[in-house]
């Protein structure tokens, strides 16, 4: 009597396939590969080997719990010597003694997730069962076959291994850098994205389809969107505008995803307070690039938010120049959101490649607090009918800014439209380097130029404001403002308002300039500096150079993390009766955080990490704490608190301990709050050997 197969043991070849996958980080105690991929196992059998001739092998391949073969989240298959690409397959890669060596091949469009994968072994009349292994399968961006597939290396090494990124925050004027923490390969967060596509309500309303739709990228994208911010379902960041972070984090005190996502699964799924749109975006950017969906952060200066999707942003003045908005339609110093690489076969052909995903609650789409994926191409090209959320993305950076002046009286008059104020130097970080590339033009054509005219009014701008009266023009009148250079947080400083009267009459005018502190999403704080000349001359063919001085002592108590003021200028010309309003936004920057690293880099040897900063205040600091982390560097996040206060213009110095877990490029990612500075960012590159 044949002896029947029986399994004694298997052998998942973790770094065989880690290494041909792309998941070595992931795969130190589990199998984590890429679909559309072949990877391989070997099986042990107890007692003797298998023989072709007597033996049977059948395969089952299930995820999701409720696996369905028509839903294509359950397959049966046997082994075989021809390979069909395009469905799940098992052939013998080899054989030595009662070693027998598999290939599996997964099909390009597969679900992705947690897979496991059993064995029916046949001899004669008996046959057994076997729980061969379990598994995760992720997106394959390396597979041509894939939805995912992006063609050049350097671009996958970026966008979907790299867990490090800079994003970038300020004004137009001066960008600031914030760099991050992405760390999509650290301990336990493909566990942690995982759950998230579990806890999505899609998956609880109907858990067949849910499993069955995550073959597909722009179906993940969207659950991904909705569940990074927690307002319709238990999402991970819980977002907070208004500066009242005492019961959480600052948003600007994050400086990566691993430590949010940790605290997230740590709660039981309950949001971690508090997120703002670059925070939403890098977490969103550290899921996507786990899941194998290629990924980048992009932050639009300039960014409108049009809630009545008229393409127009409509901001209301006083007489003296304040805004009257509510906070429903604004103008963002700059916006957070992030782009996945995905092909689009629900869309008309020329919108594959990046699409936008943004994770920020703003508005709902089909009754959710989500964005996109929404096509860049069909943004560019003014296509807004085009799936998904496009009309919004496309006034985020294409609307028209009409400003308004309401009158004492109650009447208000048109002031001007601008229509090159919007989307500006659309920014991400380089590929290979920490630097900004800018991206403006893969959104829209040149600021003024016919095509982006005929972009705009193909999307069906309606422009319901040309009845309303306008006050009249002085073409020889013209306003704006300057800076002076080194504008340090800590320091008092200059601003001008700079008049021209290009006619060859002189200008009686009345001048206000004032400053007040701004968020970067443009909520207005108290006013830091005032000027008043109730009557200036301007006389012909003359330009006139007014200062206003604003001191740390107005400005400190007030500032917002953002490091933002904003200076308005008001000018009414009273031959002429016309107003001419110009703004600018001065961003005050922080002093450097200097990193030294001490030893020499090696895997598994010690580092030490010394951080010092300068106080660059008047006044003592107090309460002084360096965060530190970095994938590969530290076991999440390292805390070193300062006890004695630092005074002003003194350094204080700290060290740290690291340790390499891997060779190759690690960043090391640094944040230092106090009292009265907050939200200093650092960052160093560690080349670790082996």
């Amino acid at each position: 009597m044949t002896k029947e197969l029986v399994v004694e043991k298997t052998n998942l070849k973790y770094e065989e396939n880690g290494k041909s996958h792309w998941t070595s980080s992931m795969c130190q105690d589990r199998l984590v590969v890429r679909r559309g991929q072949q990877f391989f196992i070997i099986i042990h059998f107890q007692g003797r080997g298998f023989e072709a001739s007597m033996d049977k092998l059948n395969f089952l391949i299930e995820t999701g719990p409720y696996p369905n073969e028509a839903a294509g989240t359950k397959a049966k298959f046997t082994l075989s010597d021809s390979i069909n690409e395009g469905t799940w397959a098992a052939s013998v890669m080899g054989q030595e003694g009662n070693n027998l060596r598999l290939t599996i091949f997964s099909p390009p469009h597969a679900p992705i997730g947690l897979y496991k994968l059993s064995m029916e072994a046949v001899t004669g009349s008996h046959s057994n069962t076997f729980t061969i292994a379990s598994f995760v399968l992720l997106f394959n961006p390396w597979c041509q076959a894939d939805a995912v597939y992006m063609d050049k290396d350097d671009h996958r090494k970026e966008y979907v291994l790299n867990q490090n990124g800079i994003i970038f925050q300020g004004t137009t004027s001066y960008m600031s850098t914030l760099p991050w923490n992405f760390g999509q390969f650290e301990d336990g967060i493909l566990d942690i994205c995982i759950e998230l596509l579990d806890m999505n309500p899609k998956f609880f309303k109907d858990p067949s389809r849910d499993c069955s739709q995550r073959s597909n990228p722009v179906y993940v994208s969207r659950v991904i969107s909705a569940m990074v911010n927690f307002n319709d379902d238990k999402g991970i960041l819980h977002g907070r505008w208004d500066d009242n972070y005492s019961d959480g984090v600052n948003p600007m005190d994050w400086i990566g995803s691993v430590d949010i996502l940790r605290k997230w699964k740590k709660s039981g799924c309950r949001p971690v307070k508090y997120g703002q749109c670059w925070v939403f975006a890098a977490v969103a950017c550290t899921v996507m690039r786990c899941l194998g969906i290629p990924c980048r952060v992009i932050t639009n200066f300039n960014s409108a938010h049009d809630s009545n999707a008229n393409l127009v942003i409509d901001l209301y003045r006083d007489e003296k120049g304040d805004r009257l908005n509510a906070m429903n339609e604004m103008i963002w110093n700059y916006h957070c959101w992030v782009e996945g690489w995905m092909n689009r076969p629900d869309l008309k052909p020329g919108c594959n490649g990046w699409q936008v995903i943004d994770p920020t609650p703003q508005e709902k789409s089909e009754e959710t607090y989500c964005c996109g994926p929404a096509s860049v191409k069909a943004i560019k090209n003014g296509d807004v009918n085009t799936r998904y959320d496009t009309p919004f993305v496309f006034a985020e950076i294409n609307a028209d800014v009409v400003e308004w002046m309401r009158k004492k009286d109650g009447t208000t008059l048109k002031l001007h439209t601008k229509t090159t104020l919007v989307g500006l130097m659309i920014s991400t970080k380089a590929i290979g380097k920490d630097e900004r590339e800018d991206i403006t033009y893969q959104y829209k054509y040149p600021e003024g130029s016919k095509e982006e005219r005929d972009t705009f009014n193909r999307a069906n701008h309606l422009n319901k404001l040309t009845a309303n009266e306008e006050y009249p023009l002085d073409d020889s009148m013209k306003i704006n403002i300057k800076v002076s250079p080194d504008m340090n947080k800590g320091n008092d400083f200059d601003v001008f308002g700079m008049i021209s009267n290009a006619s060859s009459e002189e200008r009686r005018c009345y001048l206000l300039m004032a400053a007040r502190t701004v968020s970067y999403n443009g909520r207005l704080g108290p006013e830091c500096s005032k000027k008043e000349i109730p009557s200036l001359t301007i006389e012909p063919m003359s330009e006139k150079k007014i200062p206003l001085r604003i001191f740390y002592a107005q400005y400190c108590n007030h500032l917002k993390d953002s490091n933002l003021v904003k200076v308005k200028l008001l000018l009414h010309i009273q031959q002429s009766q016309t107003f001419l309003v110009a703004e600018r936004d001065i961003y005050l920057t922080n002093p450097e955080i200097k990193i030294r690293i001490l030893g020499e880099p090696k895997k598994f040897r010690k580092l030490v990490a010394e951080l010092s900063i300068k106080n660059p205040l008047p006044v003592p600091l107090f309460g002084c704490i360096f965060t530190v982390e970095g994938a590969g560097l530290t076991q999440g996040q390292k805390i070193v608190e300062i006890t004695d206060p630092v005074e002003p213009g003194s350094t204080v110095t700290v060290r740290t301990d690291l340790m390499p877990r891997w060779a190759g490029l690690h960043k090391l990612v640094v944040n230092f709050q106090s009292d009265k500075l907050k939200a200093v960012k650092g960052h160093w590159n560690v080349i670790v050997g082996e």
